[in-house]
């Protein structure tokens, strides 16, 4: 039923934030939460993955979430955590105070906090005391001094720019942004998928990084110049294409192939499929509610798994349970909040046409025998 699709991921995506938001709020993060069995070097880094990456998928729920009733009073709640989450999370006199300047990882993080203002501008900023909107754009501004990687992290960089530009900082970089633009119009290879830089991954960044920030970027900056503007349609129109590979991913038993890096991201590799169904751009033959009913056979499979959480309801590394093999040396506890964006359609009205009714999804309906629309290629 579509109340209890609604519900259940609002229950979801609760469970997974509350010990991250919990211990920051009472700034006992770096006490509190596990880094898992990693390298020791991600203990610098790990607390602004948690955070920065979870509220990234939280953010349009809290922005536009129902300020009303029993599921209002839950939004404003939340709001109040994230909030005093960022105050101390930028606060260099807070033990909870994170890293923007150590190390090349942290222009990562930032960059998904940076993402979160983006979708969650008046929630995220506009309402915070002056003194913490200063911390956080001074924290904003340290990971200048990173330099980013020739890859999908020139995004990153962008990123940051443009959520400096949405709080209303003057020195916004546009050469970063120009850059990342431009690169990634040099990397987009046919059909609706980008390299990440100049080779060629079969994984699941275009979803994880690179589709839902070309989208968010162009979309905040595309008045400030006219070539940015003349990129949007294109940049949209490779990521409906791309939101149609998604959804034709997803198994009837609500499975996808675990191909590449950084599978331990969990539904996090739909990030881009729901960011598609909650600005309402997914390809005419894809109703809106079989993307929900897809994406809610994914999260069930992988959540429900024993050994997903610890004891104290910290994510642990799996894809599926507790599979610590599928960690990379760069994967500690932190870096699996990236799964939060798979809930990016909570934004969405409880009688938005998402989260009505049921539907199959196309590979559902395929292996049953029933009628599917044709798939064609982006030329």
């Amino acid at each position: 039923m579509t109340h209890h699709d609604r519900t259940y991921w609002l229950q979801t995506m609760i469970r997974i934030a509350d010990p991250v938001l919990e211990a920051l709020s009472n700034e006992q993060l770096k006490t509190l939460m596990p880094i898992g069995d990693v390298p020791s070097d991600r203990k610098h880094y790990t607390h602004l993955e948690a955070f920065g990456r979870l509220v990234c998928g939280m953010a349009p729920w809290i922005e536009s979430g129902p300020t009303a009733g029993q599921e209002g009073e839950l939004r404003e709640k939340y709001a109040c955590l994230i909030r005093k989450g960022i105050a101390v999370a930028t606060d260099p006199n807070s033990p909870d105070y994170m890293n923007f300047d150590y190390g090349g990882q942290p222009i990562v993080d930032a960059a998904f906090l940076a993402h979160a203002i983006v979708r969650a501008p008046n929630e995220f900023y506009e309402k915070l005391p002056t003194d913490v909107k200063q911390n956080l754009i001074q924290a904003l501004k340290l990971t200048r001094t990173r330099k980013p990687y020739f890859s999908n992290w020139l995004l990153f960089s962008a990123m940051i720019e443009v959520a400096l530009f949405r709080c209303g900082e003057e020195d916004w970089d546009r050469m970063r942004i120009d850059y990342a633009l431009k690169q990634h119009e040099q990397w987009y290879l046919g059909d609706g998928v980008y390299g990440d830089g100049p080779a060629f991954r079969m994984d699941y960044y275009n979803s994880f990084v690179i589709q839902p920030m070309l989208v968010d970027i162009v979309n905040v900056v595309q008045h400030e110049e006219v070539d940015w503007g003349e990129l949007k349609p294109k940049i949209d129109q490779r990521a409906r294409r791309f939101a149609t590979i998604q959804e034709r991913s997803i198994s009837p038993e609500g499975t996808f192939p675990v191909v590449g890096r950084s599978m331990a991201y969990r539904f996090g590799a739909f990030q881009h499929l729901a960011q598609m169904a909650l600005q309402h751009h997914l390809d005419e033959d894809i109703s809106p509610a079989q993307v929900r009913c897809a994406l809610t056979a994914v999260i069930r499979k992988m959540i429900e798994m024993p050994a997903t959480f610890d004891e104290n309801g910290w994510l642990r590394i799996g894809v599926c349970g507790y599979q610590p093999e599928l960690g990379e040396g760069y994967i500690s506890t932190g870096s699996l909040y990236l799964c939060a964006t798979v809930f990016l359609p909570l934004g969405l009205a409880a009688n938005d046409p998402f989260w009505q009714g049921e539907a199959e999804w196309t590979s559902k309906k395929v292996w049953a025998g029933k009628k599917i629309t044709i798939d064609r290629a982006l030329d």
